[in-house]
């Protein structure tokens, strides 16, 4: 599955109403990672076919989201971005993690398996 790009409407339908909510409710059914990028930067590019790669290695379990912070600027706004990429790692229960800066694939992957995919418990 492909990563998903995601306007302030979609976000708001699909991730979280800030307009209506005051304390932070994940509308999602799989827990996600949304990432605020711009055409223009580099390392924004370089991290993009990583996360292409994990969308379709975890597939089914976790929501990869994109949000442009040119078209996008309430969003970016909101969440107060500073610099790109910055991620924001949402489990499904729980408050989302902010991570500014690119990371390894592994960093991803360590992150997903960790903190965002329910712990499988041991019998």
């Amino acid at each position: 599955m492909p990563t998903i790009k995601l306007t302030t409407e979609k976000f708001k339908e699909l991730v979280f109403d800030y307009t209506t909510e005051k304390e932070w409710k994940y509308k999602g059914t799989l827990p996600a990672i949304i990432d605020f990028y711009a055409d223009w930067c580099g390392p924004c590019k370089m991290v993009a076919p990583v996360l292409e790669e994990l969308s379709d290695e975890f597939e089914g379990d976790v929501f990869i989201y994109k949000i442009d912070t040119e078209t996008e600027m309430e969003l970016s706004a909101v969440f107060g971005i500073q610099s790109i990429p910055t991620f924001l790692f949402v489990p499904l229960e729980g408050l989302p993690m902010m991570q500014p800066g690119a990371l390894p694939k592994k960093a991803y992957k360590q992150i997903i398996e960790e903190e965002l995919l329910p712990k499988k418990t041991e019998e």
